[in-house]
């Protein structure tokens, strides 16, 4: 059998190959030689742009876990700017599964006809991300709006499949000079994010701290929304409507009002900030069980109370989605006050200090352990970035996490797990500086600055209150 070799195909599939090498080589060459730094930022923008879409269309195609990895790389501090503006939006508007599709879960779920349970079934859902998606509708027989949760089909196996690649991943990368045990944090991921999957679970942690704010409240800090009874089950889950703007469209809510001020803004982030901190604080410090997934997509101003927001009155934020919770020991709610007492007071000792009263032991790699300590924290809890820095670069070889070394074998999973459950979300910093970054930049601490004694308060011992009792099939890369 004789052997064709068809030079000019060989060619198109060398140079189909080396097209981005060759791409992104003219384009540092030419932004090397560009000495107008304006200029150089204006190249450096137009190439974020088109690497954001790039970006972008990948996890959108390949979803599960990669609508996730979104959120993560989609960080005003880890990402630039075009980056975020683009993978924000996969928080909430995802890729949505088709509307059949819906019903035949909805009626094998529910086990009724669809057509009488419901009234009125939006086809376009509310919103759709990595685990499911919202419709709005109406019950037959009832006179309220109901949010419907529909988890889309076949997505568990999907993202358990990247994780697991993931975690292999995370193996490999500890063999190099990042010494931070990030397999431990990948098994944290796969077991939270498991959690996810059932809505029962949801269901009831919804119920739980709903009631928990109403009993420690005159008025609840935030609205939970209520589940409706008989209609929950493991891929589904309905639950009253609320009414209200997204987080992330407060700005455009206030340019249709003629809001330009910026003092107004800073009010309305504040406002906002105190019910969010309020209820932050009481579950976390108070409860030990906290909702878990803070980002803007979870986030809304219920309607009628937005214009509150930017007076010096209280306005409504609902919290939405209660999939991923957390249940803190009162020992690493000791330990976690301690540790946000360290970074709130710039103390070095307190922070390795409390580093081990959280079970995690360090090896350094550097004369000045301490300091790199508290850095480490800083990085990895607190919103406020160091002066003149506008990103983290945490493998850069300044990073304190090529300078610490974290043994592996131990607690890490729950310690790294304590602000939001798992490291995939893009909110993961510590309250009480992890609700300052919601609204965005310009924020101090004040808010927060209610909170220092009742941590100062757990340190001594105090404050620890009696507890409530695309979707194509991946390679599988770890076997």
């Amino acid at each position: 059998m004789l052997f064709h070799f068809d030079l000019k195909e060989f060619q198109e599939k060398v140079s189909t190959q080396l097209r981005p090498w060759q791409r992104s080589f003219q384009f540092w060459v030419r932004a090397s030689f560009e000495k107008d730094v304006q200029k150089q930022e204006v190249m450096w923008e137009k190439q974020h742009e088109v690497a954001a879409d790039k970006i972008y269309s990948m996890c959108s195609e390949l979803g599960g876990f990669f609508l996730k990895v979104a959120q993560i790389v989609g960080k005003p501090d880890l990402a630039p700017a075009p980056w975020v503006k683009r993978l924000v939006t996969l928080c909430d508007q995802g890729p949505a599964t088709p509307y059949n599709v819906i019903r035949v879960v909805l009626e094998k779920e529910l086990g009724q006809n669809f057509d009488d349970l419901f009234q009125y079934f939006d086809k376009d859902p509310l919103g759709s991300a990595s685990i499911a998606q919202v419709h709005r509708a109406r019950l037959k027989g009832d006179k309220n709006d109901v949010v419907v949760k529909v988890q889309h089909p076949g997505v568990q196996e999907l993202m358990m499949t990247d994780i697991r690649n993931l975690q292999a991943f995370a193996l490999y990368i500890q063999k190099t000079d990042v010494k931070f045990d990030l397999f431990s944090v990948t098994k944290e991921m796969e077991k939270q994010i498991s959690y996810e999957f059932d809505f029962v679970r949801e269901a009831e942690a919804m119920a739980r701290i709903r009631h928990f704010l109403c009993q420690n409240n005159k008025k609840s800090p935030v609205r939970v929304p209520h589940v409706i009874r008989d209609m929950v089950s493991r891929r589904v889950l309905v639950m009253e409507y609320i009414d209200g703007i997204p987080i992330l469209k407060l700005g455009d809510e206030m340019a249709k009002r003629g809001i330009r001020d910026g003092k107004l803004a800073a009010v309305a982030k504040q406002n906002i900030l105190k019910n969010l901190s309020l209820a932050y604080g009481q579950m976390i410090l108070k409860s030990g069980f906290f909702h878990a997934d803070p980002h803007p997509g979870n986030i809304l101003i219920c309607k009628g109370s937005e214009a509150n927001c930017y007076l010096h009155y209280s306005c409504q934020v609902a919290l939405l989605d209660y999939g991923q919770v957390k249940d803190l020991p009162d020992e690493l709610r000791l330990g976690y006050a301690r540790l946000v007492l360290a970074i709130a007071d710039n103390d070095p000792l307190r922070a390795s200090e409390s580093y081990r009263d959280l079970g995690i032991e360090t090896l350094s790699k550097c004369q000045d352990e301490q300091n790199e300590l508290l850095r480490l924290a800083q990085t990895m809890f607190d919103t406020k970035l160091p002066p003149g820095v506008t990103m983290l670069q945490p493998f850069s070889e300044e990073s304190s996490i090529k300078k610490i070394a974290v043994k592996e074998d131990f607690q890490v999973s729950s310690v790294i797990a304590i602000p939001l459950s798992n490291v995939t979300n893009p909110y993961r910093r510590a309250f009480p500086a992890l609700v300052i970054k919601l609204c965005g930049p310009g924020v101090t601490g004040k808010v927060a600055a209610p909170w220092k004694q009742p941590l100062a308060g757990m340190q001594g011992g105090r404050g620890l209150s009696c507890r409530n009792s695309p979707l194509q099939k991946r390679k599988l890369i770890a076997a």
